[in-house]
């Protein structure tokens, strides 16, 4: 009995100790294998880190709006009678817009105007009359105030037809017409709107940490999505002196020239600003960046041109500026880094430069559609 268990001990011994020595075998010719094979080589574009001087600049996202700008209506109400407009129009300050219908309003004014004159002719004959002494003076105290209230009854009819009568109360662009001949309107019924657009404000807000450098006159470029290849110019005018307690920001407003009345209220801009004197930057394309939770890193690109190979650099960022970004820790100028290929790269990687110019990305602080 104990033969037979020390041979099969024996034996599964010699089982084990096959199959761990054939798989200590397999690893060393695999070891081999991979220790005599050549790494791959990745094929990657690069860019050289350059200094470049940007100016600090912020940026918001605002509405535009008119300098004058309502929504005309009439303060009586009544029936349209005559529209003196198109629309869409340019007018001037004081044009007729709008009539309504003021035959009653005008024969009443006739009739006190009728009383107005008998006012008066009883006036100057109790004037008379006086100075003969031929009547008290509560008399013609009386005819004073018969005369007054005539003359006030007469300019309150005459107000009631101005009121009937919408001017342009400042030179501008009239909208669409929102009423008809032959059609009633209360009072406080929209007719029209009128913009005064050149030129034309835009309205936005910025953190309060911004608030020590805005200052009137400041200079602003203005992006709208209706003309992507333009930047409209203007000025700081108004910087509001509370700050939201809700936001904790500050409403700012610019002025910018109009001329073609391109720009339209209730347009969104895209606001820039510059905020103090240009300094000068290292940057590198965004492509170039490999973002991680432990930190930010480049491929950095060393050796000869037989043998390029690449380092994993980390370092620390800065602003971001169309395809750039600033590189303010751990690049210095000249360094060639990758710009493309990065997900196959790993530090010491051997690299083919290829920096054909449709592989290569964009590096283009101020990339506007068509530019590349």
């Amino acid at each position: 009995m104990n033969k037979r268990m020390i041979l099969m001990l024996v034996l599964t011994a010699l089982l084990f100790g096959g199959i761990f020595g054939y798989k200590a075998f397999v690893d060393q010719i695999i070891s081999e294998v991979f220790d005599t094979m050549e790494p791959e080589v990745v094929t990657i574009s690069t860019s050289e880190a350059r200094s470049e001087r940007w100016t600090p600049t912020t940026e918001a996202v605002g509405t535009f709006a008119p300098v004058k700008g309502a929504e005309l209506t009439v303060e009586i109400g009544g029936i349209v009678r005559e529209i003196h407009f198109e629309n869409g129009q340019q007018v001037e300050a004081g044009q007729r817009l709008v009539s309504l219908d003021t035959r009653a309003d005008e024969a009443e004014l006739a009739r006190l105007a009728a009383a107005l004159r008998l006012a008066e002719l009883d006036l100057s004959r109790q004037q008379k009359l006086l100075e003969q002494q031929s009547v008290s003076r509560a008399e013609l105290d009386r005819a004073e105030s018969e005369a007054e209230q005539a003359r006030a009854a007469v300019a309150a009819a005459q107000a009631v037809i101005d009121q009937k009568t919408l001017k342009a109360p400042f030179s501008g662009r009239a909208g669409i017409r929102q009423v008809n001949p032959g059609q009633y309107i209360s009072p406080g019924t929209a007719i029209v709107s009128l913009q005064s657009l050149d030129p034309i404000f835009i309205d936005f807000t910025l953190p309060q940490r911004r608030l020590p450098l805005l200052d009137n006159g400041l200079e602003v470029a203005v992006a709208v999505d209706a003309y992507p290849d333009e930047s409209f110019a203007g000025q700081i005018s108004a910087v509001e002196p509370r700050l939201s307690e809700s936001t904790r920001t500050v409403r700012v407003q610019a002025t910018l020239d109009n001329a073609g009345e391109r720009l339209r209220p209730g347009m969104f801009g895209r606001v820039e600003l510059a905020l103090g004197e240009a300094e000068e930057r290292i940057v590198v394309p965004q492509t170039a960046l490999r973002f991680s939770t432990y930190g930010d890193s480049v491929f950095v690109v060393e050796g000869e041109d037989d043998d390029k190979r690449v380092v994993q650099r980390f370092v620390r960022t800065g602003i971001t500026r169309g395809d750039l970004i600033a590189i303010r820790d751990g690049l210095e100028v000249g360094d060639e880094v990758a710009s493309s290929g990065l997900l196959k790269l790993q530090n010491d990687s051997r690299v083919r430069i290829d920096n054909d110019e449709d592989s290569r990305p964009t590096e283009d602080a101020d990339p506007r559609p068509g530019n590349g």
